[in-house]
């Protein structure tokens, strides 16, 4: 009979509906092409510090300290630490304390009005039998929230690390830019100048000397554009270290800043590398145990109560010999009728699990998107180098005769002025090619979960 009970209890529990089944795919090697400087050991969780930049190492500690986004997702993990905690206090027996005198007047049996005086001191005591696991699944959705609030600061930290990183390495681009654009009005004035010359002793033309003024004119024209990019970048990077906007350290110049070895792994091994991964994993724990609280509404609770204390009708006997009582007490209460409530908050709960279950996949299949786009990048950036380097050599040695054949007098300036074009535009496309292959390294950082490991006490 207890058993045929307990399974008619058990059938009274909302009604869930089983998730649709998984498409998710995990693909047994990387589709980009393969390098050849992989690392064979584990990623360094400080990875920034394989730039060998002591400023851009000490700019990614500071905001890893300061940034304010970041604060606020550490402040959330303890928000959510104290939500734990009042939800296994559910499980826990409650005790409480009540008194109070009272004096109340009232009609005897013979109508006689009479006032009396009731001085009472009594604990109460109170216990919920968690017999279906009610408690326990609340508990449990409200811990496997808090590790999916600490992944998600994590996540926020890779983030950020990767942002300043990014930045820094983005203005030091700029930096290397600015030098090469100085360098470049340098030489533009000395073309200006001799083309004026020879313009004065009737060697050449005025439209030569015009173009020259012009190109000259061009070139000074990238300066202060530069310099505004340098200017904002700057204030970005102070604000992402959680300062206010100012100037930041340099270190390294572009040209010695070397990217880290490249990490290894296969595309399940970043299920267990990446914080956001590990959220989505967490997220679904905590709809899961959620759904099972929910569900389990509808089943009978148990509860326990006990309560004992004083009481008498005279203050002075209340002090002295008081009247002892006690009372000890069982309920079990079962919903009856509540009009599809508790299942509707079970089929709300359950769809709630099958999206956490989607954005799950969809976090899965984005990670290997962008460590596919970031390998892919590295390989195609490299193969630019090699393509931007010859052409730079090309062009140089274009200007070199050019600019004997126009001192010469064998050539008109344009020929010149092309060649100083076809150059400068290759040492600008030579400066954004190292500063994308440089970014391209901590993209594939990012994406391979920059050496995350799961912090097991705030999880």
């Amino acid at each position: 009979m207890a058993l045929a009970l307990a399974v008619l209890l058990a059938g009274c529990a909302a009604k869930v509906r089983a998730p649709e089944p998984s498409t998710l795919q995990i693909p047994e090697a990387w589709r980009a092409p393969p390098l050849a400087d992989v690392a064979r050991r584990p990623v360094d969780q400080a990875w920034w510090r394989g730039f060998n930049d002591p400023a851009m190492t000490a700019l990614v500690t500071l905001a890893l300290a300061r940034n304010g986004d970041l604060r606020v997702a550490r402040l959330r993990i303890e928000d959510y630490r104290a939500r734990v905690r009042a939800a296994a206090a559910g499980q826990q027996p409650t005790l409480s304390f009540d008194t109070g005198p009272s004096r109340a007047r009232s009609l005897l049996s013979n109508g006689q009005p009479h006032v009396g005086n009731v001085f009472l001191a009594e604990f109460q005591a109170a216990y919920e039998v968690d017999v279906w696991g009610r408690l326990a699944n609340a508990t449990e959705a409200a811990a496997a929230t808090l590790r999916a609030e600490s992944a998600n600061a994590d996540a926020a930290a890779l983030s950020v690390a990767a942002n300043v990183a990014t930045g820094y390495l983005n203005l030091r681009g700029l930096d290397a830019q600015l030098e090469l654009a100085q360098a470049t009005l340098k030489l533009r004035e000395q073309s200006r100048d001799l083309a004026r010359r020879q313009f004065e002793v009737g060697y050449s033309s005025r439209l030569e000397w015009l173009q020259a003024q012009a190109e000259y004119d061009s070139a000074a024209e990238q300066i202060p554009q530069l310099q505004r990019q340098i200017f904002e970048q700057e204030n970005a990077l102070s604000i992402l270290a959680g300062g206010t906007p100012g100037a930041i350290v340099r270190g390294a110049a572009l040209a010695d800043l070397m990217p880290p070895p490249v990490p290894a792994g296969l595309p399940s091994d970043l299920l267990r590398r990446r914080p956001d991964i590990a959220r989505a994993e967490d997220t679904i724990a905590a709809a899961n145990a959620q759904l099972a609280a929910t569900r389990d509404q509808l089943l009978p609770s148990f509860r326990l109560t006990a309560g004992g204390g004083l009481q008498s009708a005279d203050f002075s006997d209340f002090l002295h010999g008081p009247t002892r009582l006690w009372r000890l007490g069982g309920t079990l209460v079962a919903p009856l009728f509540d009009g599809g409530r508790v299942q509707a908050a079970t089929d709300s709960a359950a769809a709630q699990r099958d999206q956490a279950i989607v954005a799950y996949e969809n976090t899965v299949r984005q990670a290997f998107a962008e460590t596919e786009n970031g390998l892919d990048a590295i390989v195609r950036l490299r193969e630019q180098v090699v393509q931007n380097d010859a052409r730079r050599a090309t062009a140089a040695e274009t200007l070199r005769i050019a600019h004997n054949r126009y001192r010469n007098g064998y050539a008109a300036y344009l020929e010149e002025l092309d060649a100083q074009r076809s150059l400068y535009a290759a040492d600008v496309t030579r400066l954004q090619l190292r500063t994308r292959l440089l970014t391209a390294s901590v993209d594939l950082y990012r994406a391979m979960g920059g050496g995350w490991v799961a912090d097991t006490r705030s999880r």
